[in-house]
């Protein structure tokens, strides 16, 4: 038993859209523990939909739908779907009304263009749309085979699910297992040397373990599946267990952990405060550290030192040093990051300062060359030397430094 999502609209393949419907009833399916294989994105064109929907409906036995169900002519999925089922649409009275008195709540009469989403497949059952005028179905055409449709609209389609489409799947026998998933994160290790590591766990058959990565750091997600929450957590606990020792402090952190939260988490448990001192992130590793609830109880604030003579004025780095190694150096990081700590009377000081390109690179000093300096309690300073490579923009390599500062500041803090 898997399911298919195909999700209709040329915005979506114009990537005019984010489309988040299909991410959204993916994890869905895998609360109701529903296999899904294949996700289809298709134009508005009801050829190319016919031929999605003859190779989908060989080889999955729920086909979702979401987009195509408006009332304006390239809306065609539901008269798509009769068609090639051979069925007949007809007009239901029930979703007329349902229209007819969502525009009298807003004071207008309902539009000649809207009859068409009244039109369902003969057979089909309606999927009610409690706040838009785009109601879906629920229909077999033949065993072995069940049709949902929805709109495109995420909010509507998300309580449309909710609501209909989770009680009918499970009146159906499905959805008696839940595929729980748990992802572990890490930050200093590459994805193939990470799957060198943790090689004879990835043929496991439940739980799974798959590597993948992005933004810099590489996830393991552990999936198991089980008659309940509590059954699969107890499944992927002994694995994730030994992963994390497998992988040492390169772990740093699962689900919706991110190095800003647990430097923060770190912090508050040592009872320290943190500063920071920023040249080409430009307040991005402030920002970063603010997105955390609470930040206020252990980070106090930072300087944006874009020019040379902040970097003198307010932080202290000796203006001999800057002539002499230059703005992006260890030397210069160290005496942000010392400076920063001894103005702001923090406990650590966090400093970065390199070269985002696109230009200003050399040849001894790329694009891509970031060092990032650490004061830590009493007057231990260090720094650290990053390459993040010229092939990387200019988004990457502020977001890169970032978190690459973050990382070294959590290792330091566990270190001790």
């Amino acid at each position: 038993m898997s399911a298919e999502i195909i999700c209709v609209g040329t915005e979506l393949l114009l990537g005019d859209i984010l489309n988040s419907n299909a991410q959204f009833l993916a994890q869905q399916l895998a609360q109701l523990g529903i296999p899904h294989y294949y996700q289809t994105v298709v134009g508005d064109n009801p050829e190319r939909l016919k031929q999605v929907i003859e190779i989908a409906a060989s080889r999955v036995q729920i086909l979702i739908f979401t987009g195509g169900l408006g009332p304006t002519p390239d809306d065609l999925t539901c008269e798509t779907i009769a068609d090639f089922f051979g069925v007949p649409l007809l007009e239901s009275v029930d979703i007329i009304e349902d229209i007819t008195q969502k525009f009298a709540q807003r004071g207008r009469v309902m539009s000649p263009s809207n009859r068409k989403q009244a039109l369902i497949p003969q057979g089909a059952e309606i999927l009610p749309n409690p706040t838009g005028t785009a109601p879906g179905i629920i229909w077999q055409p033949h065993p072995g085979l069940t049709i949902l449709t929805f709109p495109g609209v995420p909010s509507e389609m998300h309580r449309m699910w909710t609501e209909t489409a989770v009680p009918f799947l499970k009146s159906q026998g499905w959805g008696k297992e839940i595929i729980y998933s748990r992802s572990l994160k890490f930050w200093g290790i590459g994805e193939s040397a990470l799957a060198e590591k943790a090689s004879a766990y990835l043929n496991l058959s439940n739980p799974t373990v798959a590597p993948y990565a992005g933004k810099g750091e590489v996830r393991l997600r552990i999936s198991a599946k089980a008659s309940n929450t509590t059954d699969a957590e107890n499944l992927i606990a002994p694995i994730e267990k030994q992963l994390r020792e497998i992988a040492g402090l390169d772990y740093y952190g699962a689900d919706d952990d991110t190095l800003a939260s647990v430097v923060g988490r770190l912090l508050q448990l040592s009872g320290e405060t943190l500063s920071v001192a920023e040249s080409c992130t430009g307040g991005g590793l402030g920002q970063m550290l603010t997105e955390i609830a609470g930040s206020s109880n252990y980070f106090w604030g930072g300087v944006i030192s874009y020019d040379n003579s902040v970097k003198v004025g307010l932080l202290g780095v000796n203006p001999e040093d800057l002539n002499r190694f230059g703005a992006v150096s260890a030397t210069v990081a160290e005496q942000m990051a010392f400076g920063v700590k001894t103005r702001l009377g923090t406990t650590w000081g966090l400093s970065v300062t390199g070269i985002a390109g696109p230009t200003g690179g050399t040849d001894t000093k790329p694009v891509g060359l970031v060092f990032i300096g650490l004061a830590g309690p009493g007057n231990e300073v260090k720094s650290y030397e990053c390459k993040f490579g010229t092939i990387r923009n200019r988004s990457s390599i502020r977001h890169l430094s970032v978190c690459a500062a973050l990382d070294n500041l959590r290792r330091s803090l566990l270190m001790r």
